[in-house]
């Protein structure tokens, strides 16, 4: 895995274009490429922690993870790579999750979504089922759980895509 860095939620139109703007992590997998075998996952958390950890042991298990620790981060990860599934947390500080969860079905409307939080609220799981969430998970989630839900995500993508 490398890292590279992308232009921050904070930048200017301007910083976004040259890429000078305050950076945001992403961390990219070097099997980012298309038509290699494994699971492309987006993964999308604040919390970079957690985010680190949850992206080693999902890759220890044959997924291929990206990570975005914002919202802006995701939506760039999006334009340049193609995902077979996103995850994505609700509490952001640029975005929150649903709004999150609005642009990526914008752009991919086939992508399957599952959200992955410890911000449980009645109100965020009828607004992610009604943008198209595939899954409303809560954290902590058990990782088997979390792989089996995102096999099956995947699946149901390319059951879609086949079609």
């Amino acid at each position: 895995m490398f890292k590279t860095d992308v232009p921050g939620p904070h930048a200017s139109r301007k910083q976004w274009k040259d890429g000078t703007g305050p950076a945001s992590r992403v961390l990219q997998t070097d099997m980012m490429v298309e038509g290699e075998h494994g699971i492309r996952l987006l993964l999308v958390d604040s919390e970079e922690s957690y985010l680190d950890v949850l992206a080693k042991r999902l890759a220890k298990r044959g997924l291929k993870p990206m990570t975005a620790n914002h919202g802006v981060a995701a939506i760039q990860a999006l334009r340049r790579y193609r995902f077979d599934v996103a995850v994505i947390d609700l509490k952001m500080e640029d975005m929150d999750g649903i709004e999150l969860l609005k642009v990526l079905k914008r752009m991919d409307p086939d992508l399957p979504v599952i959200i992955l939080t410890g911000h449980d609220t009645e109100r965020s799981i009828r607004e992610s089922s009604a943008w198209g969430a595939y899954e409303y998970l809560l954290k902590p989630c058990d990782l088997e759980t979390l792989i089996a839900k995102i096999r099956t995500a995947q699946a149901t993508r390319a059951g879609t895509n086949r079609n």
